[in-house]
């Protein structure tokens, strides 16, 4: 019997395992054998993902490694950096509350705020096509349905669809199916968004590796960048997920898409266990 000491945390309702080096270390399984064993809601804790914290790197403060709940890697995850660098930081293994951190999709850097909440510069939105990457048409058929999309990559895929319905059962609908599209050659995030007003959207989304989720963070920095460039939304918008709302900033547009975009929300722990392998 193994004892790994894991903390539990969420951002908007996503939720994530977090677990040190040294203790993964004990369980002498591969990462993404961990990743599903903890992440499984009925045997493991339950978790969208798995996060572990890499102090050995070189050129950043420190890095992660990240795992959704299907044992899948993620370029990015925009809730986990929240959780990720509230935890960090509260247990000294970074010294500043600005910070920058290695991922699958390049350097992040998150900043702790005062009043408690995390705001991460997310990089730049990619748009190529081929680096998204997307290879298809603007226009999706799923089940006899078309579609008009926006594919944007946040170091994720994402796949934009803008609707007047409840997104919410467009997600659970059409969202398996777009998510393992053809267009999409690893796969997709799948983001349904309904445009409230100027500064302000709500947004569902079938995660790819996870299926319906609560937040994505990225899918909120897609889809701003999706509405500014459809010309649907002012540059900062209140995006309402199921689990809370973040407000994402963007200052580009169609004319100048090489600006960063920053994601501001919470970061909340959950609770401190030992968990038995």
């Amino acid at each position: 019997m193994t004892t790994v000491k894991v903390t539990k945390m969420q951002g908007c309702g996503n939720d994530f395992v977090i677990v040190d080096f040294d203790e993964y270390k004990k369980t002498n399984l591969p990462m993404d054998t961990f990743a599903q064993k903890i992440c499984n809601r009925n045997f493991g804790i339950g978790a969208d993902g798995l996060i572990i914290p890499k102090t050995d790197t070189k050129d950043t403060d420190i890095g992660w490694y990240f795992y959704n709940s299907d044992g899948s890697t993620a370029q990015m995850c925009g809730n986990g950096m929240r959780c990720f660098a509230k935890y960090v930081f509260d247990n000294k293994l970074v010294n500043k509350k600005e910070f920058s951190v290695q991922t699958l999709a390049g350097v992040i850097k998150p900043e702790l705020l005062d009043d408690g909440m995390v705001r991460v510069n997310m990089g730049k939105p990619i748009l190529e096509e081929a680096k998204i990457p997307f290879r298809g048409l603007k226009t999706l058929i799923v089940n006899g349905r078309e579609f008009d999309i926006t594919p944007v990559s946040m170091g994720n895929p994402h796949c934009i669809i803008f609707t007047d319905e409840d997104p919410m059962p467009l997600a659970e609908i059409y969202g398996p199916f777009i998510e393992k599209h053809e267009f999409f050659p690893e796969k997709t995030n799948t983001e349904f968004v309904r445009i409230i007003a100027p500064d302000e959207m709500d947004m569902r989304v079938f995660e790819r590796g996870c299926g319906i989720t609560l937040a994505c963070g990225t899918g909120a920095c897609a889809s701003v960048v999706a509405a500014v460039l459809n010309n649907l939304t002012e540059n900062k918008v209140k995006v309402n997920l199921l689990g809370g709302a973040v407000f994402v900033e963007w200052q580009g547009s169609q004319a100048d898409t090489q600006k960063d975009v920053f994601l501001i929300g919470p970061a909340e722990y959950t609770f401190f266990a030992d968990y038995i392998l």
